[in-house]
C-alpha cells in the first residue's frame, strides 16, 4: 500500500440474521397482501364502487411497495446498515400503506347495506 492512499473506508454491516429475518417479514406481509387482495378482488360479492377501487388501489401501491422492498432486502448492497435502514423504512412504509387500504376496504365493507 501507497503512503499517499488512504486505507478503504470500512462498511458497517448489518448483524447477522438481520437480513433473513426481514426477508421474512416482507415474505408474509405480501403473502397476506396478496391473499387479501385476490380474495377482496376477485371472490367477494357485490359491486364495485369508488371507495372499493381506492381501498384496491391502495392495496395494490401496498403490495408494489413490498415487492421494492423485497427487492432491496435481496440486494448484496443491504449488508450495509445505511442500506438496511433504506430498506426497512420502505418496509415500513409498505405496511403502512397496507394498514390504510384495509381500514379503507373494513369502511367499504361497512357501509354496504346489510355490511
Amino acid at each position: 500500500m501507497n503512503s499517499t492512499q488512504e486505507p478503504a473506508e470500512k462498511k458497517v454491516v448489518v448483524p447477522l440474521g438481520y437480513r433473513q429475518g426481514i426477508i421474512t417479514a416482507i415474505t408474509v406481509l405480501l403473502g397476506f397482501s396478496l391473499s387479501f387482495i385476490r380474495f377482496w378482488g376477485f371472490e367477494a360479492p357485490g359491486q364495485w364502487t369508488l371507495r372499493s377501487l381506492i381501498s384496491t388501489g391502495t392495496l395494490s401501491l401496498a403490495i408494489v411497495l413490498q415487492i421494492f422492498a423485497l427487492f432491496r432486502s435481496l440486494r448484496v448492497e443491504d449488508d450495509e446498515l445505511a442500506e438496511y435502514r433504506k430498506t426497512v423504512k420502505w418496509f415500513i412504509s409498505s405496511a403502512i400503506v397496507l394498514a390504510i387500504g384495509l381500514l379503507l376496504a373494513a369502511v367499504e365493507i361497512i357501509g354496504k347495506p346489510g355490511g
